[in-house]
């Protein structure tokens, strides 16, 4: 994957300009596996497929060059999203899904931090996805996802999310490749449902390699204030890195859509990684041609003594 760079987005009250469009668009293109629309009993195009190994998790196709220009420009996008998602919540047209998933360390948490911390809590959740309870268990593996999708002029960001209920039981072995399959396309049918109903739904694969996964646990160990998220199961999970890189892959595969498309982001680099998040979610939110809902006739001339 080779490097470009964007110019800096317009004012989150300007839409973007087609030329800026465009050039956003092919950047993202290179970093996206081929959609399928495959579904249950019919006879959709099924993408023909991505090696998860031709994204290279070191390249940085949005920066300048400049890491302090880029920590900047992460900066001042995370600025105008707060100010995007005040309108985003006040046409409450649409609903935002934002889907964070990765291997450990690969920077959920830091990306809330780095891309999310300056908007304001109105309309804005985050959920931290956890192995299911035991209620949790008695029902389909996306029940509990549906009580929490967004409402109307909602953000929701998901740290981890369903697609922890194919990895972690594919690569365990919990249960079959027959039934993988299965929830590939549960998990396509339930985001097409959201989809159809209002839901724009981002879903971003943090990719890092095996090298800066083990630079980034050692700091865990070695931080004091960090080590507390660190567990020996970190190491057992480590072992079967080839397995969860197999798993994801074919994951992206079969459940990036035209509806619920999946972006890889390198993120090697804590820096690339926010930027490039940042980038996607805010033209993505300009391109929604939000507007304030129109005020109340009996409000005209009011005057507030």
């Amino acid at each position: 994957m080779s490097s470009n760079h964007v110019d800096a987005p317009p004012s989150p009250d300007a839409p973007p300009s087609k030329a800026d469009l465009k050039s956003l668009a092919k950047i993202i293109a290179r970093w996206q596996p081929p959609q399928t629309s495959a579904t249950p009993g019919d006879d959709g195009k099924k993408s023909k497929g991505c090696k998860l190994a031709d994204f290279d998790p070191s390249d940085k196709p949005f920066s300048s060059g400049d890491k302090e220009r880029d920590r900047a420009e992460v900066e001042a996008l995370a600025t105008e999203l707060d100010e995007l998602q005040n309108l985003f919540y006040a046409d409450k047209r649409y609903k935002l899904l934002v889907i964070l998933q990765g291997t450990d360390t690969a920077g959920k948490d830091g990306t809330l931090r780095g891309v999310f911390s300056h908007i304001s809590p109105l309309g804005v959740r985050t959920v931290g996805w956890k192995a299911p309870i035991e209620d949790e268990r008695a029902h389909d593996f996306l029940w509990r996802i549906h009580q929490v999708v967004p409402g109307a002029g909602d953000l929701m960001i998901f740290n981890r999310s369903h697609y922890e209920d194919v990895l972690v039981p594919t690569v365990s072995g919990w249960i079959t490749p027959a039934q993988t399959e299965q929830r590939y396309q549960h998990i396509n049918d339930f985001e097409r449902m959201l989809s159809e109903t209002g839901t724009v739904i981002l879903k971003f694969m943090l990719h890092i390699s095996l090298d800066e996964q083990g630079e980034r646990l050692q700091a865990r160990l070695d931080d004091p204030t960090k080590r507390w998220k660190f567990s020996m199961g970190d190491l057992e999970v480590r072992k079967q890195w080839p397995q969860y890189q197999n798993a994801y892959e074919a994951l992206l595969n079969a459940t990036s859509t035209p509806w619920a498309p999946w972006t890889v982001v390198p993120a090697n680099s804590k820096t690339h990684r926010d930027l490039m998040i940042a980038k996607i979610v805010h033209s993505t939110l300009q391109q929604l041609d939000l507007h304030y809902p129109p005020g109340d006739p009996a409000l005209k001339g009011v005057k507030v003594t």
